[in-house]
């Protein structure tokens, strides 16, 4: 079938993803998937051989439903997609955030530039002026944490931000809280809610405290709002939010002042907000709560990962890996969602990034060239620390009705190092009990005649596991989440980049927020009358 684009231009009107040799060989695959339930299908010789690694974690997936068959089809599907060789053009800074034909963002896609200061650089020229331009960033970033230390003043940093500029760094921050300094704490402002405010303003003395408004923009409506709440806070203290206020924000936007603020970092619009967690986004929490050194040990640990996915082996590229394994999940054997459990508490965060980072990028109904889909893109992801989710959802994990595979991940040691022998294991040793058994479980199921009882099993898991959540470590694991989602996206050949469907909420909402004057102003009519009709609830509450 053909159709025309909004240029006139005929396209067709079929997606390229069914039309993959190794799709129609995966979809045969899929009628009859590995049977993880059989007696001797889960080996000590497959666990020991179906692993990957790089970046100090291995990546152990002898809980999937997978035969060499598959992953060689699934390797040929990465091929014939050419992931990797769109990752590569990605980090060099070619336009890939477009849809063909129609108005949209057409950009590069360079968060993966914010960290590249280490071996390798790329050298393709856009990639290299802006990770130059990130560095002249950075060389500011800690020249300014070096004042702020030695004037010994600041004691708090209240975050303002929303979306991918408030997710992904307070997942980060609260990840490392095993290496907060005394005096260094950090508040996170996003809610438009008052009540988010009211909490952070009854734990700081705002003397004592540094804001950092990020916004893109500088006109994100929920950050401009919470901005302007906190310096009137400020200003009937007596204090000068001039000299207190941080930006980070684009070049030329309305937060690029430095008459309003006592420092304007920049970040650019070729970094995505829900890639944005080491731009200076991310970079200034890090660095005023832990010091720059660890948030350079953070980028590290990210541009190891950046490299990693450049690599054509799936022993190695385990973001490709990772992708690979959700699309058989999802598109193959019609697992609808996927959940995101990390074996450390310092995680607990990190699937409310991660639900960001998948289900804004790939929550996605048409490709890039504006075709509707004829398959199901991006999962729904949620998640919960173990061993808090064995005893919430697990139960519906094991006997429910619909399979959800889940990532799982687990480190061998604690990140504060502090444990106790109990009944002859520690409380590390429990965890980790508790996350390989998990899988297995999950895996091989459970025959009984009380039908109660009966664990059908064929439910799918895979392991990142590492030796500590060091900042290295977290750094990495922050990237193998983007790159991940990122090759889902090239596969699927959708824009993972933009995102388009937040816009109408925003545009109604700001229609909305216009009757609350003209209801005080007792104006008649409505200039929205549907809006209005949804405002005269409030009356008698």
């Amino acid at each position: 079938m053909v159709a025309t684009n909004a240029t006139g231009t005929a396209v067709s009107t079929a997606t390229q993803f069914p039309r993959y040799k190794a799709y129609q060989k995966l979809s045969r695959l899929a009628e009859q998937p590995f049977d993880m339930t059989a007696e001797g299908a889960i080996t000590p010789q497959r666990v020991a051989s179906l692993v990957s690694n790089a970046c100090g974690y291995k990546f152990l997936y002898a809980t999937e439903r997978v035969t060499p068959e598959v992953m060689e089809a699934l390797k040929q599907l990465a091929d014939e997609a050419q992931a990797v060789d769109k990752m590569h053009r990605m980090q060099a800074g070619e336009v890939l955030n477009f849809i063909e034909g129609y108005p949209s963002e057409n950009r590069p896609v360079l968060h993966t530039a914010m960290r590249d200061f280490f071996d390798d650089p790329i050298t393709a020229p856009k990639a290299a002026e802006a990770a130059k331009l990130a560095a002249a960033e950075h060389a500011k970033l800690k020249k300014f944490i070096e004042q702020v230390e030695a004037q010994k003043k600041y004691t708090d940093l209240v975050a303002v931000a929303i979306g991918g500029s408030d997710l992904g760094p307070k997942a980060l921050y609260l990840a490392l809280q095993h290496l907060r300094r005394p005096g260094h704490r950090v508040h996170f402002v996003s809610n438009i809610d008052p009540d988010a405010m009211a909490q952070v303003l009854r734990d700081v003395d705002l003397a004592k405290t540094l804001v950092v408004v990020v916004s893109k923009s500088g006109s994100t409506l929920e950050t401009v709002s919470n901005e302007s709440f906190l310096r009137e806070r400020f200003a009937a203290k007596g204090l000068d939010a001039n000299k207190q206020f941080i930006s980070v924000t684009g070049k030329g936007s309305p937060m690029d002042d430095p008459s309003r603020y006592l420092e304007c970092f920049y970040m650019w619009d070729y970094v995505g907000g829900r890639f944005s967690g080491t731009s200076m986004g991310g970079a200034l929490t890090l660095a005023f709560a832990y010091g720059y050194d660890v948030l350079w040990e953070v980028l590290k640990g990210a541009h190891a990962m950046d490299k990693t996915a450049r690599n054509n082996d799936l022993k190695t590229n385990l973001p490709l890996l990772g992708a690979l394994l959700d699309i058989w999940n999802h598109n193959f054997l019609g697992h609808p969602t996927l959940a995101f459990v990390p074996y450390s508490e310092c995680l607990f965060r990190f699937p409310a990034h991660i639900q960001q980072v998948v289900m804004e990028s790939n929550g996605k109904r048409i490709d890039k060239h504006g075709r509707s889909l004829d398959f199901d893109s991006g999962p729904i992801v949620w998640g919960e620390p173990g061993t808090s989710a064995q005893h919430s959802f697990y139960q519906l994990i094991h006997q429910g009705t619909d399979p959800v595979p889940l990532e799982l991940v687990g480190f061998k040691e604690s990140a504060y190092g502090q444990d106790l022998d109990v009944q002859g294991t520690t409380s590390q040793e429990k965890l980790l009990a508790n996350l390989f058994a998990q899988a297995l479980a999950l895996a091989t199921g459970k025959k009984s005649d009380n039908p109660n009882k009966v664990f059908p099993g064929n439910r799918p898991s895979h392991i990142l596991l590492g030796k500590q959540l060091t900042p290295f470590a977290l750094g990495a694991l922050f990237a193998y989440v983007e790159h991940k989602v990122v090759f889902e996206g090239f596969i699927w050949d959708i824009n993972s980049f933009d995102q388009e469907g937040v816009q109408l909420g925003k545009v109604l909402a700001n229609k909305i927020l216009a009757l609350f004057p003209e209801r005080r102003a007792k104006k008649i009519p409505s200039s929205f009358p549907v809006g209005e009709a949804f405002l005269n609830h409030l009356e008698g509450l």
